[in-house]
């Protein structure tokens, strides 16, 4: 070979070897992505929520008059009968103090009423004396009248005249009375504290209005109620429901007998609950960022029993899932690998090695996947929570591969 094919074919060589380290240099690399695997599995959609527990019927035992409740003879957790146990007493309240203008006008009214008792029995010992002297003048006109010598009306006349007077003692005997009345009024007027109370002498023993146990007591002190305050409320500690505030556009999906599951309790494992009741009515609540929210009540029953709840009482805080949806095989796919496409979902699923956007149908949805009714098939892998690195044929290598 002569020096000039030499010089040719090296500066070829040359040349092909700086255009492959350039190619090289530029080659875009394979960009790392996670990768998940379309599979068949159970799924479920639920509604969580924060819920408190309540006893289901709680008694509240109130003043049925006015007056002094005395000191609790229950304390809070005491066992109480129906009709047998005294949970409460109430007497009559300490007259009050009476100030100066109202004792001194009582004090009056006390004298005026005596006086009226005096005027009352003058009165009666005149009535006497009145009916004494026509029962005489009756006595002797009768016998006058015997002999001839006074007309039968004269005797007539006696004898009414002495009726008269008879009815007039009466009355006087019967006023009389009503001044005594008037005076002792008068004199519990003046009568205070301490002068004229029940003296320990209870007038109103309340029972218990149920079986079960003393939840609270309002004031376990001696002191002054008015007719209908609270005293006390009763109820069974193990009969439990649970109230779970949801959203009202959630409450419109939940179903009466729906599965729930509790947790957060306090103890080991999850408890098992059921939907009783979505209550009709729903109320304004400010959530912690200081937005009104519309809420709703669900109620739910327990299932577990009571020996495996043990410690969970009244007014516990507890976490609700209740199952919207549920099912044992659904193709899957990971919800971290939807985005939107033109309007709809799609995914980037892995093919040789390059990645593929494919649209999907999907159905429910939970908070970690979600169900595939068209578009993919399972065993197909897909890209989860893809970055902006990755576009239609973009090159890709798992990421696990790599470590």
């Amino acid at each position: 070979m002569s020096a000039n094919a030499r010089s040719v074919a090296m500066g070829v060589a040359a040349v092909a070897l700086v255009a492959g380290l350039v190619w090289v240099a530029l080659r875009p690399e394979a960009v790392p992505v996670d990768l998940a695997t379309v599979a068949t599995g159970p799924m479920r959609v639920t509604i969580d929520g924060d819920g408190v527990t309540r006893i289901r019927n709680i008694y509240e035992v109130a003043a049925p008059v006015s007056g002094k409740a005395l000191r609790s003879p229950v304390e809070v957790g005491d066992e109480v009968r129906r009709g047998q146990t005294i949970v409460a007493r109430v007497e009559p309240v300490d007259p009050g103090l009476l100030d100066l203008r109202s004792r001194n006008q009582a004090e009056a009214a006390v004298k005026e009423a005596e006086a009226a008792v005096s005027l009352a029995l003058t009165q009666i010992a005149k009535a006497e004396a009145d009916v004494a002297h026509a029962k005489s003048q009756y006595d002797r006109t009768q016998a006058l009248s015997d002999r001839g010598v006074f007309s039968l009306t004269q005797l007539e006349d006696a004898a009414q005249l002495l009726k008269v007077q008879e009815a007039a003692l009466a009355a006087a005997r019967a006023q009389h009375q009503l001044t005594i009345g008037a005076l002792e009024r008068a004199r519990a007027a003046l009568i205070g504290p301490g002068g004229g109370a029940a003296n320990g002498t209870c007038c109103v023993e309340i029972p218990a209005p149920a079986d079960g146990v003393v939840l609270s007591v309002a004031n376990v002190s001696e002191r002054p109620v008015a007719a209908g305050s609270p005293l006390l409320s009763i109820g069974q500690p193990q009969d439990l429901e649970i109230v779970v505030d949801l959203l009202s556009a959630d409450a419109v999906r939940v179903r009466p007998g729906a599965r729930a599951e509790i947790l957060r309790w306090g103890g080991g494992g999850a408890l098992e609950a059921a939907v009783r009741e979505v209550e009709p009515a729903g109320f304004t609540k400010i959530s912690a960022l200081g937005i009104e929210e519309q809420r709703v009540n669900v109620i739910l029953d327990l299932v577990t029993p009571a020996e495996a709840r043990a410690g969970l009482g009244d007014g516990f805080a507890v976490y609700a899932r209740i199952v919207e949806w549920e099912t044992d095989a659904a193709l899957l796919v990971p919800v971290g690998a939807l985005f939107r496409n033109n309007g709809d979902w799609a995914v980037f699923a892995a093919k040789d090695g390059r990645a593929s956007v494919v649209p999907v149908r999907i159905g429910r949805v939970n908070d970690t996947v979600a169900e595939v009714l068209d578009g993919l098939a399972e065993g197909a892998r897909v890209i989860t929570h893809p970055s902006d690195r990755i576009a239609q044929g973009t090159e890709i290598a798992d990421r696990q591969t790599l470590d």
